[in-house]
């Protein structure tokens, strides 16, 4: 972990305006959209209409001899050509102990298509109107086979197979714990209490949908690809190592601004390789622009597992052991996390904030055909904490205790800190307890019954939930390299390898480097997404601040210093006698100074400049509690959020505005996830919730006043900021905490357990089936 100078003090409550925002909003974003057309060519791609198919042949005679069509290229082509295929990590063992296996991901269909949606042909036109007319007239014959898309029947003896060489669908299997020990905890146990839990599978709703632009300068040869990544130096090495098959360095990826990413853009799509590949074929430049559907049945997917759970509890209501065995949906073909997510992502953070070790879990990754799974906000920890808030719940019901009581009972402590939890894990820091009863005054706990009185007046039915969550963050790694100069004509220009995408990482870079430096944020430029400048890790798993913040903090000490030895030159005086504040150098005792800039100016390049890495020893663990009130009108089943508190623990808040805003849109996707948001696929395998007709996300209207307290009372100790991820949290806590509201507002009729989404129709059918209120 980078050591910092101890007068630096960040996180001081200051929320200065986004800087980003009036570009943003006064449409002077550079999505990639608004690149100018410049005669570049149209790609457009035909999609399998089946979920499972063998292709028997593909007729584009009648397609390129339509008008502005310039090549067509099929997964045939692709394969003579030697055109890779998508990676994903191999790492994981099948239930005999054999390696994982999975079929090869290809930019188009060769010769079986295992999702409806799965690309098939790319045509390429003078228009995009033009490519998607060419479509049409392409005639692809298939010999269509029984696909499966239920989880529940996809290992059944019989079930269609995915893929060959996994004739069970199952990709890998993990197993963490002592089955023996848990199962004596349990045979021993005052208290069991045990559901069946899912966390349907979710498109992910970025503002902007996936598109790419690719080029190739005629001196150089070089390709470049404008794309939408949240991780742009890995989407350059698939591109360059898996697809094709050349130098990194003879490609470059830009990325400008994204509506919107939430994990979904974390990789490189089949469009985005057919794109660069027919770039370097023609010789052109083609783009791409997906319509909204294109994301629904082309684009990852996120959550799809399913569980059934159990506790052990003693008389007190302490949890003695905690089981779990989970199956988790990987669809047709794995994307680079669709394995790692429940595998891995979510036993991390399986027993939450809790203190227990005695676990068993079986987690199985298993194929259908459906479009492939992926990372989602939160990826993983959002489906381990809803399990686990939803056992506290039902547990708390059922023995009797205050549902605050029961997580009291089985709370980290504070002095237990460092933490490692039964998979390993080490939590450096956390004020569990502080956090429930700071949660429980903000939201008048006391003051629910009364609520609820009044609801009841109202015909309405009235409900409380609660949830305590935590979170492992930082993506792929703890470092990140950055490049800061300053310049003579009085700016300075940080280079990181992360990547905005709404976060705010503009302004937040720009307070940090600021605050280093002395000086105004006006001064300060932020530049990210060219590879050609600077490659990093990107921004997954909330790592941007406390890692890529952690960066730019040590780049403005290390120009401090550069700084300060070149100023004893220029001012000679030794380097310990040259003091930085404010932007200026100055000899101490003396009235001789020279400015940052002025230093600058004297340089080659008339730039003074440095490279610089941060370091975390670890990731973070925000967590938190999240409290909800939900009124639910049992005359149509409609649920209304009517109070949502949260208190979180993001450690050093750098800026609480940023923190505040991240916070705000996970609840409100967590609502989603609760209330309305689900993929649903026929028996065949076509997706009946291709867009916003039938796919249903929140509106502003359904989402409550958000009251968020942010609290550093347990600073981040492993990196030099105090700083923990905010990114995910809402979308973490939120889900939970929602359902279990409904559910206590539904108790008087005895339903203790529903699926999400917690539709209208679901909650009238369950309230009718139930009979009269209790």
């Amino acid at each position: 972990m980078n050591i910092l100078p101890g007068n630096l003090r960040f996180g001081a409550g200051l929320s200065p305006k986004r800087l980003e925002d009036k570009r943003l909003l006064t449409g002077k974003g550079l999505f990639i959209d608004d690149k100018p057309e410049d005669g570049a060519l149209w790609l457009h791609v035909l999609r399998s209409p089946h979920a499972h198919a063998k292709i028997i042949s593909i007729d584009c005679a009648a397609a390129k001899a339509m008008p502005g069509v310039t090549a067509i290229y099929t997964g045939a082509d692709l394969v003579a050509e030697d055109v890779g295929t998508l990676p994903t990590l191999p790492i994981f063992k099948r239930p005999d102990g054999s390696p994982a296996t999975f079929p090869p991901r290809r930019l188009l269909a060769h010769e079986i298509v295992r999702y409806a949606g799965e690309t098939v042909a790319a045509i390429v036109a003078t228009s995009r109107t033009a490519a998607q007319l060419a479509a049409e007239a392409i005639d692809v014959q298939y010999e269509v086979m029984p696909a499966v898309v239920d989880l529940a029947t996809a290992t059944e003896p019989g079930a269609p197979k995915v893929w060959p060489d996994a004739p069970d669908n199952i990709v890998a299997v993990m197993s963490y714990g002592d089955a023996a020990k848990v199962d004596a905890a349990f045979a021993a146990a005052k208290h069991v209490v045990s559901l069946d839990v899912t966390s349907q599978r979710l498109v992910p709703s970025a503002m902007e949908p996936r598109s790419t632009i690719a080029e190739v300068d005629k001196k150089s040869g070089k390709l470049t690809l404008f794309v939408q990544s949240q991780t742009p130096a890995s989407t350059r090495d698939i591109l360059a190592d898996s697809i094709l098959k050349r130098p990194k360095d003879s490609i470059r990826v830009v990325v400008g601004d994204i509506g919107g990413g939430f994990g979904q853009k974390t990789s490189l799509y089949p469009e985005d390789g057919i794109v660069a590949y027919a770039a370097v074929k023609l010789g052109r430049t083609i783009r791409w622009r997906g319509d909204r559907t294109d994301d629904f049945v082309g684009g990852t997917h996120g959550r799809d597992l399913t569980s059934i759970a159990a506790i052990a509890l003693d008389a007190k209501g302490r949890i003695q052991a905690y089981r779990v065995k989970s199956v988790g949906g990987t669809g047709a073909y794995m994307s680079g996390t669709g394995v790692i997510i429940p595998l891995v992502l979510g036993p991390f953070v399986q027993t939450s904030v809790y203190d227990l070790q005695n676990v068993h879990y079986d987690i199985k990754a298993v194929m259908t055909h459906t479009a492939p799974v992926g990372a989602y906000r939160g990826a993983g920890r959002p489906e381990a904490v809803f399990i686990m808030e939803r056992l506290m719940d039902a547990a708390a019901r059922q023995i009797g205790m205050d549902p605050r009581t029961i997580r009291k009972v089985n709370y980290i402590k504070p002095a237990q800190f460092p933490y490692k939890n039964a998979v390993g894990q080490t939590y450096d820091s956390g004020a569990f307890a502080h956090m429930l009863e700071r949660a429980s005054e903000l939201s008048d706990w006391d003051g629910f019954a009364a609520r609820k009185k009044a609801a009841k007046k109202k015909g309405l039915l009235y409900g409380r939930g609660l949830t305590s969550y935590i979170e492992w963050t930082g993506g792929p790694g703890t470092k990140e390299t950055v490049k800061l100069r300053a310049t003579a004509e009085g700016r300075v220009i940080l280079h990181s390898g992360t990547q905005a995408m709404g976060q705010g990482l503009q302004t937040a870079y720009s307070q940090l480097v600021a605050e280093s430096l002395g000086i105004g944020m006006d001064k300060i430029d932020v530049i990210q997404g060219d590879t050609d400048v600077i490659v990093g890790m990107g921004s997954v798993g909330s790592r941007s601040l406390f890692v890529g913040g952690t960066a730019a903090v040590v780049s403005a000490q290390d120009m401090i210093a550069k700084a300060r030895e070149k100023a004893s030159h220029l001012l000679e005086a030794s380097v310990d006698d040259i003091e930085y504040a404010g932007g200026y150098l100055t000899v101490v005792g003396t009235d001789k100074k020279i400015g940052l800039f002025e230093i600058a100016k004297a340089e080659s390049g008339a730039e003074l400049s440095v490279e610089s890495t941060g370091v975390a020893d670890g990731p973070t663990w925000p967590n938190g509690t999240h409290i909800c009130e939900v009124e639910i009108d049992p005359e149509t089943g409609i649920t209304n959020v009517v109070k949502y508190t949260t208190v979180d623990d993001v450690g050093v808040a750098v800026n609480p505005m940023l923190v505040t805003g991240q916070v705000h849109g996970g609840v409100v996707q967590g609502i989603g996830q609760a209330l309305y948001e689900g993929v649903h696929y026929d028996a065949e395998g076509q997706l009946l919730t291709a867009t916003y007709q039938d796919y249903c996300i929140p509106r502003a209207a359904d989402v409550p006043p958000l009251s968020v307290t942010l609290d550093g009372s347990a600073p981040c100790v492993t990196n030099p900021l105090g700083s923990k991820g905010c990114g995910e949290s809402g979308a973490i806590g939120g889900p939970p905490c929602i359902t279990n509201g409904v559910l206590d507002a539904l108790s008087g009729y005895g339903i203790t357990q529903l699926d999400t989404p917690l539709s209208p129709l679901k909650i009238w059918d369950a309230i009718r089936s139930a009979g009269p209120q209790a």
